[in-house]
């Protein structure tokens, strides 16, 4: 097992080195200049301007620029936003708690009826409500999130009127649930496919017949026997999928006008705010490579054939 961990440890090096880099290198290729975006209209000396790029290191090559990124990261530094002066951490921090928030009330959404309804639909395949799930899934899956997020918005925000079509800058719990299913809907969709998928293959499978013929309560068959081995593969979708809907927040975040992680990064691009950008993008790899990882050493526990592969 300690050599699984330690492999698994060494995979997600290049992984984050890699996908810092990628932000990194989109980050310099975009125009714009975050110094001279600072100044507006106004005239600035062209000495001021490259002063200010030494003073925060802009005037270096940029694998420069993210050798000393990483260096600093290293030490719990990710650097200054130049518009405020505030330390990027501190800006992150402010920000960061509301999309957490929004991205558990989706995932409690995702486990709770995406699995119940892949295991009503799984017992019964083929069935009239086992098409019915896998037409709206189908639906979900091809639309949008931002196309929901508007639809959702208009009818039970401006139609229904029992929801408001943004959410104030603390928002309650209430407020963050029309938010959170639209967030939750392309899991949901996957989630609840997996489940059907997995329910409907393990009730024809030998063991099943077995418990079934010993003639034990069908709760205890279907909650021990099959739900045992049906959810393995949905928790391993679960583990991965936190850190995906941190990331998915960002639009969602834009559609409901939260003040989260997404309207951080939207006005860090607006103004090319590359230090920001890239601490709101590492944060969100490392929360994906740590679900990852838990999600496979658990797998590990539960086959230990998965340490040998």
């Amino acid at each position: 097992m300690g050599r699984y961990v330690a492999r698994r440890l060494l995979q997600m090096i290049p992984v984050f080195l890699g996908s810092t880099l990628l932000v990194f290198l989109m980050m310099y290729a975009l125009p714009g200049d975050p110094v001279r975006a600072l100044a507006g209209e106004q005239h600035v000396d062209a000495s001021q301007i490259a002063a200010l790029k030494a003073q925060y290191g802009l005037d270096q090559p940029i694998w420069q620029q993210y050798l000393n990124y990483l260096g600093n990261l290293f030490q719990g530094d990710l650097g200054v936003q130049i518009g405020t002066q505030r330390p990027v951490a501190e800006v992150i921090s402010d920000a960061y708690p509301i999309t957490v928030r929004l991205a558990i009330f989706a995932f409690v959404f995702t486990v709770v009826a995406g699995i119940s309804l892949g295991i009503v639909a799984g017992l019964k395949a083929e069935s009239l409500r086992d098409r019915g799930l896998l037409g709206l899934t189908l639906v979900l899956i091809s639309m949008p999130s931002f196309v929901l997020g508007f639809l959702v918005q208009y009818l039970f925000a401006f139609q229904l009127g029992i929801a408001k079509p943004n959410v104030s800058l603390e928002p309650t719990s209430t407020e963050l649930i029309m938010p959170a299913i639209v967030l939750a809907s392309l899991s949901l969709a996957y989630v609840a496919r997996l489940t059907r998928t997995s329910v409907a293959e393990n009730m024809r499978a030998d063991y099943m017949r077995t418990a079934v013929a010993k003639g034990l309560p069908r709760r205890r068959v279907i909650g021990v026997h099959l739900m045992r081995n049906s959810l393995i593969p949905v928790v391993t979708f679960l583990g991965t999928d936190i850190g995906a809907l941190m990331g998915g927040a960002i639009v969602t975040e834009g559609i409901f006008n939260i003040k989260g992680v997404g309207s951080l990064v939207f006005e860090a691009l607006g103004k090319r705010e590359g230090a920001t950008v890239v601490g709101v993008v590492t944060l969100l790899v490392v929360v994906y490579l740590i679900c990852s990882l838990l999600v496979d050493l658990l797998y590990a526990v539960l086959d230990p054939r998965i340490r040998y592969a």
